[in-house]
């Protein structure tokens, strides 16, 4: 995925997860729906005054836009959690707290 496209789902997944919508986001930054949806599709790079406002709008820092962990593929991700619950299977204290944050997460 090249870094506009990496950039745009970042936004776009930002933006959703805070309940905004896409009309919404693009009058607190001061550009256009069609601006913002290329951004978040990917088609269209951010200009650096464009970047701030939307970091300003999303409530974020230059850093947590270009941390791209979140990125890897979904099946990567359950590899790695399979691998961590694979360790750590003799230790019945750690799977409790596992399925703890597991279960909270999924009944937020």
């Amino acid at each position: 995925m090249d870094i506009k496209k990496q950039l745009g789902y970042k936004i776009k997944r930002l933006r959703q997860q805070k309940g905004i919508t896409q009309e919404k986001l693009a009058e607190m930054a001061e550009i256009s729906i069609r601006s913002l949806s290329g951004i978040e599709l990917g088609e269209n790079f951010m200009s650096a005054q464009t970047m701030e406002r939307l970091l300003k709008c999303l409530g974020i820092t230059i850093d947590e836009l270009f941390a791209a962990e979140h990125l890897r593929p979904t099946e990567d991700l359950i590899s790695e959690i399979d691998s961590i619950i694979d360790s750590v299977k003799d230790d019945r204290d750690k799977i409790e707290n596992i399925y703890k944050v597991i279960k909270a997460l999924v009944l937020v």
